[in-house]
């Protein structure tokens, strides 16, 4: 799952000990934007102590090292570091093509090669430009090791050179593209960050907008974001419930041959029960 996907600087040992509470489905050690100029190839050289230090603290979800953008200078160096680190996957900023996916491919081969009884890395790709939105569905790879990919709203509107707003439409098409790029590759779709932290309500509503589009979860940059993105990306108990009568009632249905019923005043067919099976198949929090 990637309800939440939690970015902390490298440089930061302090924010990276709280990968543990937060509890974060998805958690990014972060070399790219999160991290000073001057602090990242000391950043690059301490990731080995990075990484031990947040499983020693406990922490039991992915664990991934977001890698500075492709035309860095440090690119492939920063590659090399995060995979030979105890991690799950790579985050990789800024596609906007997919030939910077090869080499991580190519260490992902390897490492599957080597260590067959570990569960294969992954890519999480940035979509992030007007080039990257243009080119979505050419970045979204599954047969590269993309997973999941990730809409960078605040970089997207300033390679337009726009304004970002409250409401967010400069940037609604951009993300209704990538979700859409995302879902047709079967890879899993990750929502834009909201930068104001101690707006809870307007991380809530953004959130909420994000998982009418379709994404699966939200880029989140404090511990009290992921609890709020795991309340909207998780099914209530209510939905839990109504989902699970939804499909009795359907199944009764088809065992006398009817494809269409009317239920607690919604017609229901195929898409929604399709719907209702994914809500009872989603883990509990």
């Amino acid at each position: 799952m990637f309800r939440s996907f939690l970015l902390a600087p490298a440089n930061r040992l302090d924010l990276l000990a709280k990968f543990a509470r937060a509890a974060a489905d998805c958690s990014v050690i972060d070399l790219e934007d999160g991290t000073p100029p001057a602090d990242k190839e000391a950043a690059r050289a301490s990731l080995p102590a990075a990484v031990a230090a947040v499983r020693d603290g406990g922490y039991r979800g992915l664990l991934t090292v977001r890698v500075n953008e492709p035309s860095a200078p440090g690119y492939l160096e920063d590659l090399a570091a995060a995979f030979a680190c105890d991690i799950d996957g790579v985050v990789i900023p800024k596609l906007e093509e997919p030939g910077p996916l090869w080499p991580a491919h190519h260490h992902i081969a390897r490492l599957r090669t080597q260590f067959p009884e570990r569960s294969a890395r992954f890519v999480i790709g940035g979509i992030e430009s007007v080039r990257g939105v243009q080119n979505a569905a050419a970045v979204c790879r599954p047969d590269l090791g993309v997973r999941a990919a990730y809409f960078g709203a605040e970089d997207f509107a300033a390679s337009m050179a726009g304004r970002r707003t409250r409401k967010g439409a400069e940037v609604h098409a951009a993300r209704s593209l990538v979700v859409m790029a995302a879902r047709a590759a079967d890879i899993a779709a990750i929502d834009q960050v909201v930068v104001d932290i101690r707006d809870s309500e307007l991380f809530v509503a953004d959130a909420g907008e994000g998982l009418d589009l379709g994404y699966d979860g939200k880029t989140c940059v404090t511990p009290g974001q992921v609890k709020l993105a795991h309340q909207v990306f998780s099914p209530s108990p209510d939905e839990r419930d109504f989902a699970r009568r939804l499909i009795a009632a359907y199944e009764a249905a088809l065992a006398r041959n009817v494809g269409v019923i009317e239920f607690e005043g919604k017609m229901v067919d195929g898409p929604l029960l399709k719907r209702a099976r994914a809500i009872v198949a989603t883990p509990l929090s």
